[in-house]
């Protein structure tokens, strides 16, 4: 199966970043089209979308200001099918993108994605204090799968975190 497309500008707010696309949204295109993804919900409630929007809308969030991308282009039905090959690639992919279009926010979408990309283990939740790159901004969110075991309403608490870090970043 294919990739799905990556939904990408110069200078996006926030470049949000998952593990690799479900075998679901392979099949329609689109970025967390898993019914049982909390992504679009989660969005809408931390305040950083004025509705709550549709998978089938993912490109239509660059007017907001948001990208989308994965740290692995091949859709699986778990992030436990990856190989390591494919995470050294996606690594190169994803710094590459990063220092292309220079978003002012990667949130990472899930620890395991920031794991990945910056090979640590000692990682906590919300703005990371050492960043790749001067100009990005690096923040772990969790992920927005159903099968996370963390309450909605503690993942959507770390996610309005974003919204006033941009305050902070255009009052500057």
């Amino acid at each position: 199966m294919e990739g799905i497309a990556d939904h990408l500008k110069v200078n996006l707010d926030i470049l949000f970043v998952g593990f690799n696309p479900s075998i679901r949204s392979g099949e329609t295109g689109h970025h967390y089209a898993n019914p049982n993804n909390r992504f679009w919900k989660i969005l809408f409630e931390s305040g950083l979308t004025p509705r709550k929007y549709h998978p089938h809308e993912d490109n239509s969030l660059l007017d907001l200001g948001y990208g989308f991308t994965n740290i692995v282009s091949r859709p699986t039905k778990g992030a436990d099918e990856i190989t390591k090959e494919e995470y050294i690639m996606g690594r190169k992919q994803l710094t590459s993108k990063i220092e292309t279009y220079k978003p002012k926010i990667v949130c990472f979408v899930g620890k395991g994605v920031y794991q990945e990309y910056r090979q640590s283990r000692q990682i906590t939740w919300g703005l990371q204090e050492d960043p790749l790159s001067v100009e990005t901004l690096e923040f772990v969110a969790p992920s927005s799968s159903g099968l996370v075991r963390m309450k909605i309403a503690d993942i959507i608490e770390i996610y309005r975190e974003l919204p006033i870090l941009l305050d902070k970043l255009e009052a500057h």
